[in-house]
């Protein structure tokens, strides 16, 4: 959802909207034509994915590898799948997407291990082969829904696809996980206590900690790049009516992700507070290099729910800036290590289609 979904992402809801770009599709394109006039904060934009629904690409720790999750009926790909691609350094080079989970179920959430030799990711493979059931949105008055699949764990397997470990086993929704910049810790997502919370894993050893309690749907959680602080989304249901609907959509294993704020804490979920008061879905987020500064994407300037862009903001909420123009969708940025190159999805230049495509920039301030 794509994280949301978390399960069905929410690249899927911008998706599913016609993209009004007037690009064609084209892999032959400059990266001058990859970007609006306004973005000057992106130079040479290197498009990796042509089709689909690629999205959530994250790097390794090196910055040479991409690990995302890709639907694409036409090609075989019915629902999300986990691949990992090496991101091309030279003209001559092309970015070869490669197959790392089993091919079963669904996937969401992958992210590169410290090692470089191993994964992580959510899937529903040990519940069925087939891809789960999508939600009957016309059952819940069309709203927008994710479903928290019970069947989601968390794996971890090797560059070949082959499963090593399994680190979540509990009969609810497990997903959205990352890694701490060190690699040792792991922060997830899950229903397992009755709401949808965040848990601090230590790899090693297996022990965890809760680090969120209130009510509402907290996730796609990030540690800083120092490893202080985290960053994750949040709904915070405040009326008897709201409160009554969250409670009614998680007892039937959904969420409605439509409205979603900002939220950061200490690494050990001390002194949560929220960053963002935009309504609509502020979601997405990341810190930036600096580990002071906020990247996330929003469509609260847009009452019709998209498109999504991305923004800038200061930790305090101050400073908020514009950073990406698409009429569609750009969302899940994440810079790479060395801080000198940002990848995030979008559904620009894809020819009026509903793809979403992977793209890569470098950054300047």
């Amino acid at each position: 959802m794509q994280k949301i979904a978390l399960p069905l992402f929410f690249f899927v809801l911008v998706a599913s909207c016609k993209n009004s770009s007037k690009m064609a599709v084209t892999e032959n394109i400059t990266a001058d034509t990859l970007k609006y006039p306004d973005e000057t904060h992106f130079r040479n934009i290197q498009q990796l994915t042509f089709g689909g629904d690629n999205a959530e690409a994250y790097w390794s720790y090196d910055g040479k590898w991409l690990v995302f999750q890709k639907t694409a009926p036409k090609e075989g790909i019915p629902c999300d799948q986990m691949y990992i691609g090496k991101v091309p350094t030279k003209p001559s080079e092309k970015f070869e997407p490669k197959l790392v989970s089993t091919g079963k179920g669904r996937t969401t959430c992958g992210f590169f291990m410290k090692d470089g030799n191993h994964i992580i990711y959510a899937s529903t493979h040990l519940g069925g082969d087939e891809c789960p059931p999508v939600p009957d949105r016309a059952k819940y008055g069309n709203k927008y829904i994710w479903p928290l699949y019970s069947t989601y764990d968390i794996f971890m397997a090797d560059l070949n696809g082959k499963v090593v470990k399994q680190l979540t086993n509990s009969p609810h929704y497990d997903a959205e996980a990352t890694l701490s910049p060190d690699g040792k810790k792991m922060i997830y997502t899950s229903t397992k206590d009755g709401d949808i919370e965040l848990y601090i894993m230590d790899l090693k050893t297996g022990a965890e900690k809760r680090i969120t309690d209130m009510p509402g749907y907290d996730g796609g959680a990030w540690f800083s790049p120092d490893g202080k602080k985290l960053i994750w989304r949040a709904s915070r249901p405040k009326t008897e009516a709201e409160i009554k609907e969250y409670k009614d959509l998680l007892a039937e294993n959904l969420v409605a992700p439509t409205n979603m704020e900002v939220w950061v804490a200490n690494a050990d979920g001390s002194n949560a507070r929220q960053v963002t008061s935009y309504g609509q879905a502020n979601w997405a987020p990341a810190y930036m290099p600096d580990s002071k500064r906020i990247i996330f994407a929003s469509n609260h300037e847009y009452k019709r729910g998209f498109p999504f862009n991305l923004y800038t903001i200061n930790e305090d909420g101050t400073n908020l800036t514009k950073i990406s123009r698409d009429k569609g969708f750009d969302a899940f940025p994440m810079f790479s290590p060395n801080g000198k190159k940002i990848v995030f999805c979008s559904n620009r230049n894809n020819g009026g289609t509903r793809d979403t495509n992977i793209f890569v920039a470098d950054w300047t301030e």
